[in-house]
C-alpha cells in the first residue's frame, strides 16, 4: 500500500504542477489497464489473442479510411521510400511488446503487471533528456522519484516475501 501511495503522490504532484487535469495522460494507463484485465482472464494465449483483437479492429479502420479519403495519411504518395520503410517497421517493434505483454498478463500477478507499466514513460524520459537534450524540469524529477520510490518498495517486498518461501 506504501508503494502504491508514493506512486499516487508522485501522480498527484504532476497533476499539481501542470494545473488541470491530463485526461490523456490518465485515460491512457486506464484503459490499458482494463485491457491487462480482459487479457489476464482470456483463455486464450498472447499470439492468437492479438490477432483476434486486430481483425476485430479491421473493420473499425475501414471505415476510417472510407469516410477520410482525402487524409494525407491515406494518400500513398504522401510517403516516401523511408517514410514506408519505417512505417513497415513499426509493426514488428509494435508488435513484439504487446505479444509479451498479453503473455506475461497470464502469469504475473496483476500488481506486478501494473508496475511495470512505468518503465515505458521512465524510457522515453531518459531518451528525451539524454539523446535529444530536452530539459528536465524539477516537477518532472519529483514526479519520476516518488514513482521510482515506490516502483523500489514494492520490489523490495515482493522480493523479501519471495525469499522468505524458500
Amino acid at each position: 500500500m506504501l508503494a502504491v501511495a508514493f506512486a499516487a503522490i508522485g501522480v498527484a504532484q504532476q497533476v499539481w504542477h501542470v494545473g488541470s487535469l491530463p485526461w490523456v495522460s490518465l485515460a491512457l494507463p486506464l484503459t490499458f489497464a482494463f485491457y491487462g484485465l480482459i487479457r489476464k482472464q482470456a483463455p486464450v494465449a498472447a499470439l492468437p489473442g492479438l490477432v483476434v483483437e486486430t481483425w476485430m479492429l479491421v473493420p473499425l479502420a475501414l471505415i476510417w479510411l472510407a469516410l477520410n479519403p482525402t487524409a494525407v495519411s491515406v494518400q500513398p504518395e504522401f510517403w516516401t521510400t523511408t517514410q514506408a520503410i519505417w512505417l513497415a517497421a513499426a509493426g514488428p517493434v509494435t508488435l513484439v511488446p504487446l505479444v509479451c505483454f498479453n503473455a506475461a498478463a497470464r502469469h504475473l500477478p496483476f500488481t506486478t503487471l501494473g508496475f511495470l507499466q512505468y518503465v515505458a514513460p521512465t524510457l522515453v524520459l531518459l531518451l528525451a533528456v539524454l539523446l535529444y537534450g530536452e530539459h528536465l524540469t524539477t516537477s518532472t524529477l519529483i514526479t519520476f522519484a516518488f514513482i521510482w520510490a515506490g516502483l523500489a518498495i514494492y520490489s523490495v517486498d515482493i522480493w523479501l516475501k519471495s525469499r522468505g518461501r524458500h
